[in-house]
């Protein structure tokens, strides 16, 4: 008889919270009087950390730039975050957990955050699209990977 001395293994979401958020309009009101052809600029970064066994903040900074004819029209910046309880995972398991599935599961909110303050600043509505963390996640292991063996290199 073989004894399962594995607990289940559970993840739940205990809260999801605006942790800091920024609108920057430089130019208005001239700017609504310009023909508006915005250029987008759209940069994202996640962090987590452990707050006590199991138990870990997700953290993810959305930053949108918007120019017009090269004068910024507006800045946004978002710090969406989550507690989340993951447990019975090995580490392997929980690394993708925090780094795609956790950010995956905020980006939602923040996605909705960024269309309100951009639409209470005055501008027509942005709405993000949709973003693949499982890809930004593989793509942040492989470049990890290729800077450990050159940092040991010895000249």
């Amino acid at each position: 008889m073989v004894e399962n001395t594995t607990e289940d293994k559970q993840f739940s979401i205990q809260k999801i919270f605006t942790k800091d958020i920024s609108f920057e309009s430089p130019h208005s009101p001239k700017i609504f009087t310009e023909k508006w052809e915005p250029a987008v600029d759209f940069n994202l970064g996640t962090q987590n950390q452990a707050l006590e066994e199991n138990l870990f903040e997700v953290s993810l900074s959305v930053t949108v730039t918007v120019k017009c004819n090269d004068k910024m029209a507006y800045l946004v910046e978002v710090n969406q975050a989550g507690i989340f309880s993951i447990s019975a995972f090995s580490e392997q398991e929980k690394a993708p957990m925090l780094g795609s599935f956790c950010p995956n599961i905020l980006f939602p909110y923040a996605r909705e955050v960024v269309s309100d303050l951009v639409a209470k600043g005055g501008f027509p509505q942005l709405m993000l699209a949709p973003v693949n963390f499982d890809a930004l996640y593989a793509q942040h292991l492989q470049s990890t990977q290729q800077q450990v063996p050159s940092s040991n290199m010895v000249n």
